[in-house]
């Protein structure tokens, strides 16, 4: 009997190769790879009976998922191999690159230039007659979005051959987290360097810091399918993202089906994904962009526990959730009663929600999202409550504009990103010129480690020696390529009498203060300069108005509050200065209702292009509205 079974595996399987490998060659072309069929033939080739009898025990050793097709098996399978073996191999070209980055970085430039020296802005800028990196630095000037701004337009207008000598996929709009979003062009090339550099790099370090991660086991993303608009030409325009869904062959890599990508609403689809992974007891990891989102998506499974236990023990999609009639019929399709799942999970829950991911799916192997930057508190708080137990990797640091850095040291608790040096070509503003009319750069290879920052960057869709306006400290090297640390976003500085406090000298202020008001913890906060408040700012001098969201208390002292700029001071000695002079009044510390972030939250994005894939809370608001809104929710 078990002969024939396996026998009937390896006749699916024999009929089933050719399928798995066409698919494993579209996902390399839909990123551009044309190279990935010529590995294919070693890589898999045609299996004999002993090979495919191998192929068996290898599967079964990693399967953990229950339902599992054997088609869904094998394309991960695949797919799990394919990724690594290319991982490997930008592994290896990317530890060469960082043995002589002057070279790696001038060869990314001179390719960037002369693929579009016959566009409109390569022909302004004799692109074509560039040799060499210093040619380039002398003849383009630093740039700011204004530069593009109308270029842009003419490209949303059909318009070929402006910035770029191929067509953008997407004109990509920016999260607006310092200002105004941009509209940005998006490119294939763009796609391919984060899949090549960012994506296989990361795997590959991933699953050499936490193995575990190669178990065929399904992964529940937190994705939300953004709303898109387009241009004259048709473009689409929209946060640069793609839906899970429009990629059906990674499917069945997810605990979410593909109905639930088609529904509009965050909330109803945030249930959807809650409810299709809590039935899968053997989930491997959670991923999402950004900590936050994982983080918000835990607040809500614990609000909304009771709902989710009764459509598993019923076999019911929840009867409230707005859905269209043919989504919710082939959701209900998919779901079977399961009471075992249910009286599993309500024991779990009664023991409070401190682990419960860990309770909840015993096999959890990771959680994947970047937990650095404004999204620090956040892999905080999931560290030592939802999520205890479960490790942590902040794979890349990327930006609409595109892939900067991926991070070798899953298992740091520091997050640090080595510097791609392929991605983009990179130039470096020290600190203190960020405000001089024409400050000059530095090179890759020219950094001092110790030193912060802004980066510079001339990348595959567009833009050419454009500030990003991210600071970074380098914090060491490897090889000969520079370690960063994100620092703060030059948009998002406090800055009443020209002190600028960064978010980074900020939020270690308020962690400082925070861990000495007993039975605080930090949700979430904000500040506002008072002269976006007007009359109601409470003060005569210019000073911080501060909102916090805290768990654990309802109210603190006036000298409680006094101590979040007792620790400022204590960090800035221009903010001290100020403070001893009278020319910057007191701080104003107000505690919000619980949950009022995650409402401002709807409210900017409602003001804004981006999408909750690529939402990141602002730390310093310049919009009143948003300051009115949290005064309105003010609680002490």
């Amino acid at each position: 009997m078990r002969r024939m079974e396996n026998l009937a595996f390896k006749a699916i399987l024999c009929s089933g190769i050719i399928g798995i490998l066409a698919v494993i060659v579209a996902v390399g072309q839909s990123f551009g790879l044309p190279v990935m069929v010529r590995p294919l033939p070693t890589a898999f080739g045609v299996l004999s009976l002993g090979g495919m009898a191998l192929l068996w025990r290898d599967l079964r050793g990693r399967v953990k998922g229950e339902n599992r097709t054997v088609g869904s098996l094998l394309s991960q399978y695949f797919a799990v191999k394919l990724v690594g073996w290319l991982g490997k191999r930008q592994r290896a070209k990317l530890e060469t690159d960082t043995q002589d980055i002057r070279r790696a970085q001038e060869e990314t430039l001179l390719k960037r230039l002369q693929k579009n020296a016959n566009t409109l802005y390569g022909k302004q800028y004799d692109f074509g007659s560039i040799k060499d990196c210093e040619a380039f630095r002398q003849r383009h000037p630093v740039t700011g979005y204004e530069h593009y701004r109308e270029l842009v337009k003419r490209v949303a207008a059909g318009e070929a051959a402006v910035l770029t000598a191929e067509r953008p996929l997407i004109l990509a709009m920016t999260s607006g987290t310092s200002g105004q979003s941009s509209m940005l062009l998006s490119t294939k090339d763009t796609n391919t360097e984060f899949f090549l550099q960012g994506v296989c790099v990361g795997l590959e370090a991933m699953q050499r810091a936490f193995p575990a991660t190669e178990s065929l086991q399904r992964t529940l993303k937190f994705f939300y399918t953004p709303t898109l608009r387009h241009s004259e030409a048709g473009i689409p325009i929209g946060p640069n993202s793609s839906t899970p869904a429009s990629s059906r062959h990674m499917l069945h890599l997810l605990t979410t089906p593909e109905p639930a990508f088609r529904v509009p609403s965050e909330r109803d689809t945030l249930y959807l994904h809650l409810l299709f992974a809590l039935k899968d007891r053997s989930l491997g990891t959670l991923e999402s962009n950004f900590a936050s989102t994982v983080f918000y998506a835990f607040r809500a499974l614990q609000e909304r526990w009771d709902e989710l236990l009764t459509d598993i023990e019923l076999g019911r999609v929840n009867p409230n959730l707005k859905l269209e009639p043919d989504v919710r019929s082939a959701l209900e399709k998919l779901m079977a009663a399961d009471p075992g799942r249910a009286s599993e999970l309500r024991a779990h829950g009664e023991s409070g929600f401190e682990g419960i991911a860990m309770r909840a799916w015993p096999q959890l192997n990771l959680v994947l999202a970047v937990d650095s930057g404004s999204n620090q508190i956040y892999g905080e708080m999931l560290r030592q409550h939802y999520c205890k137990g479960v490790p942590f990797y902040s794979p890349f640091y990327a930006a609409t504009e595109g892939l900067i850095g991926v991070n070798l040291w899953p298992e740091q608790e520091r997050r640090q990103y080595l510097l791609c040096p392929r991605a983009m070509f990179c130039e470096f503003l020290p600190e203190a010129s960020l405000d001089e009319e024409n400050p000059q750069t530095l090179l890759m290879d020219q950094v001092q480690e110790g030193h912060n920052y802004e980066l510079v960057i001339t990348n595959a869709s567009g833009l050419f020696r454009y500030r990003l306006g991210d600071i970074l400290k380098v914090v060491g090297f490897h090889n000969k390529c520079p370690v960063v640390e994100f620092q703060y976003r030059r948009g998002q500085m406090l800055s009443v009498r020209g002190e600028k406090v960064s978010e980074a000298l900020f939020l270690g202020a308020l962690k400082h203060a925070v861990a000495q008001w007993q039975g605080a913890k930090l949700v979430d906060y904000c500040c506002a300069e008072s002269g976006i408040l007007g009359e109601s700012s409470g003060g005569a001098q210019p000073q911080y108005n501060v909102f916090l969201e805290l768990k654990g208390v309802r109210n603190l002292s006036e000298e409680q509050r006094y101590k979040l700029d007792q620790c400022l001071q204590e960090d800035s000695a221009v903010y001290k200065s100020f403070r001893l002079k009278g020319s910057i009044g007191p701080m104003r510390v107000q505690l919000v209702s619980e949950g009022a972030f995650q409402e401002l939250k709807g409210h900017m994005m409602a003001y804004s292009n981006t999408s909750p894939n690529t939402f990141k809370m602002h730390r310093v608001i310049r919009r009143k509205e948003y300051a009115d809104f949290l005064l309105g929710k003010t609680i002490s």
